[in-house]
């Protein structure tokens, strides 16, 4: 049983994949500072495993306080890295901070990686890393355009640190460029906690419908698409988790034929987002109030992924639909309102 350090595992696609990783034989442990997540989510995780998991409430940033743990646990096989901030809105407001926390992290990380002489890198990239893609859908070989947000060159320079640290370094690293993740644990036990006022789309949704937030923004109708609203690619949080998993048994069973791999993690199929607004409709039975406003700085066009590399070389299969993703994730917000005191304790000083 080898053990996996996941990094943001109190998070939201960390925690699907802590479970994932559990119900594939690894043993894991978490680092998390909670200051974008709800610690007590752990607790879901160990609901649906039967396995406590152990979390150190520590900020990457600070090395020192990195370098405990693997003094802590020698016996690290691999690293999935998602600690980092992620809202795109956020990024364009307050760049240096996105700079700093989700750069400083990740090379504080390698460190530790090149320390401790740890075989296994995960990263958890983006596809805001291609930019305005002229064609899409786009492959692992598209080139990467100027990123729309800081966010997004976080995730380019990132991928560029990685790849030249992995030159110089025996680890192995992979690269996993996600699109939207969305829905909650078919269990509804985990799921998305956003902080505050969603930035994504499915959450923002949810809570409209719910009656948390009174009425919801869609980002432009004057884009050049077929009903004029953006353009993404939804992949269910679970088929993400599961990729990750695939990602750590390929380097270990040495498949991998190069020292930095880069895979897309998408459905492979656009929807708008006004689509995916009359999709939730039909399937909650709910008439969302929602108003048209003016584009959102940062956001790209339209972007959807060809996924057939992992597909070959990973063996990752997504099994969830649309319906799907918005079934699990409308359930959840359900939950949510049901069991408020549970999972917003966190939170309530925050928003």
């Amino acid at each position: 049983m080898k053990k996996i350090l996941v990094t943001g595992g109190c998070g939201y696609i960390g925690s699907h994949t802590l479970v994932d990783l559990i119900d594939n034989g690894f043993e894991v442990i978490c680092v998390d500072n909670n200051s974008r997540s709800n610690p007590r989510i752990l607790e879901g995780v160990q609901k649906i495993t039967g396995k406590k998991i152990k979390n150190y409430k520590v900020d990457l940033c600070n090395l020192d306080d990195s370098f405990a743990i693997f003094h802590e646990n020698p016996d690290i096989a691999g690293i999935i890295h998602f600690a980092a901030y992620k809202s795109v809105g956020e990024s364009v407001e307050n760049p240096l901070m996105y700079f700093e926390n989700n750069l400083m992290s990740l090379i504080n990380l390698l460190k530790c990686v090149q320390e401790f002489n740890i075989p296994n890198f995960v990263f958890s990239s983006s596809c805001t890393v291609y930019g305005n893609a002229t064609e899409i859908p786009v492959t692992e070989l598209t080139p990467p355009r100027p990123a729309e947000s800081p966010y997004g060159y976080t995730k380019q320079m990132g991928e560029q640190i990685i790849n030249e640290f992995s030159k110089s370094s025996d680890s192995k690293s992979i690269l996993l460029r996600y699109f939207n993740p969305v829905g909650a644990h078919p269990s509804i036990l985990i799921g998305e906690l956003p902080i505050g006022r969603p930035a994504n789309l499915v959450p923002a949704i949810t809570q409209t419908a719910i009656g948390k937030i009174p009425q919801m923004e869609v980002y432009g109708d004057d884009y050049p698409t077929r009903d004029g609203s953006c353009i993404r690619d939804f992949i269910h949080v679970s088929d993400i988790a599961h990729a990750h998993t695939l990602a750590l048994q390929y380097m270990i069973k040495r498949n991998n034929t190069k020292k930095c791999e880069v895979f897309n993690l998408g459905s492979g199929n656009g929807v708008s987002v006004l689509e995916a607004i009359h999709a939730f409709e039909r399937i909650s039975g709910i008439k969302l109030n929602y108003t048209i406003g003016p584009r959102r700085p940062g956001d790209v066009v339209a972007i959807y992924a060809n996924n057939d590399l992992a597909r070959e070389e990973l063996g990752w299969i997504p099994k969830f639909s649309l319906d799907d993703m918005l079934s699990t994730a409308w359930r959840w917000e359900q939950k949510i309102k049901m069991d408020e005191s549970f999972y917003n304790s966190k939170f309530s000083e925050l928003n």
